[in-house]
């Protein structure tokens, strides 16, 4: 079992930044890929990034490319998403979430351990 706990979120006006973390226990996170998606109300939870086991390579959604920056911190058992340029379209609760090793880590069905969530807000 995986625990997975986000912390980072917020209030920020629209062009401002967040970094997100997800802090991991009961087991190391070097052999999950790493994974942060979005649920606004009413709507289906979507992935905004993710990072392999290995570190490498990366993968966003379109909307958010270049402007956020998912990076993992094995030694410290901890995934972050820098959020720069924030649009009030962000605004949701932000969830981090497990991939096991040699899953299809790009796709959400991969993802095995979910977090709680962290809201994000971003006024306008």
């Amino acid at each position: 079992q995986v625990q997975l706990v986000e912390s980072g979120g917020g209030l920020v006006q629209a062009g401002g930044s967040l970094r997100l973390s997800c802090a991991a226990s009961g087991r190391t996170i070097s052999s999950y890929a790493m994974g942060w998606f979005r649920q606004a109300p009413g709507k289906e939870r979507e992935f905004r990034a993710a990072i392999r086991w290995s570190g490498y390579p990366t993968s966003y959604t379109d909307s958010v490319k270049g402007r956020f920056t998912i990076s993992r911190d094995d030694a410290k058992n901890t995934v972050y998403l820098q959020m720069n340029s924030l649009e009030p379209e962000d605004t949701a609760v932000y969830f981090c979430a497990a991939a096991p090793y040699g899953s299809a880590w790009t796709l959400r069905n991969a993802y095995v351990y979910w977090g709680q969530g962290t809201q994000v807000t971003v006024s306008s």
